[in-house]
């Protein structure tokens, strides 16, 4: 089982100036590298990378990790394919580039493993409809420490990400990092223009 990542849609990666940030989009279950990019019409204007992950969901589209335990993954689950997240960042983008990663629902998962294992590449960090991996990772004692600025955003009306969940990301934040957390009334599992608003106030003060 290959967990390369092949596919990917970007913009700017080409002339990314020397230590400027750059946008990487992970995707949700059963979406693709096309699932999130028209989210940067709310962002500022940065290089962006969008990433397709390699494995075949079950139905359309693609999966970072089998859902055998879908809100709680294993080590096996989510070590290898970590790597090959920055496997393609050390291939594709400079070594001094900070990176500002958007991960929704398993993408959010997602975004959290690149947090816990390299910090030091991290400058922002998005979590929408996310949760994360319940074991200890490498960074974790590090992250208790520098308390990195991090946004995490959920509806109420969310039926896919279950209490237990995000109970489990919410102490998590609380104890690691300095979350911003947002509520949506009347959002299921989504992303809309109240989120995005969010996010790109959360940007701007991460940027400057």
């Amino acid at each position: 089982m290959s967990l390369e990542i092949k596919r990917f849609v970007s913009n700017g990666l080409e002339n990314v100036a020397p230590e400027s940030p750059v946008i990487l989009l992970l995707h949700g279950y059963g979406a693709d590298e096309k699932d999130l990019p028209d989210l940067m019409s709310y962002l500022p204007p940065l290089p962006w990378a969008s990433l397709r992950a390699p494995l075949d969901s079950q139905y359309e589209g693609f999966a970072w990790y089998p859902i055998t335990t879908a809100l709680n993954p294993s080590a096996e689950d989510v070590t290898g394919i970590t790597e090959s997240i920055w496997n393609w960042v050390d291939n594709f983008l400079p070594v001094d580039s900070k990176l500002i990663l958007i991960g929704f629902s398993q993408g959010g998962l997602m975004a959290t493993q690149l947090l816990r294992t390299r910090p030091e590449r991290v400058k922002a960090t998005v979590i929408l409809s996310g949760f994360i991996y319940a074991g200890e990772l490498p960074a974790d004692k590090d992250l208790e420490k520098s308390k990195p600025k991090v946004i995490y955003c959920r509806g109420l009306q969310d039926q896919m990400i279950s209490q237990e969940a995000i109970s489990r990301i919410n102490t998590w934040l609380q104890s690691h990092t300095k979350a911003t957390t947002k509520t949506y009334e009347g959002l299921g599992h989504s992303v809309d223009a109240r989120v995005m608003k969010d996010v790109a106030d959360y940007l701007n003060v991460a940027l400057r």
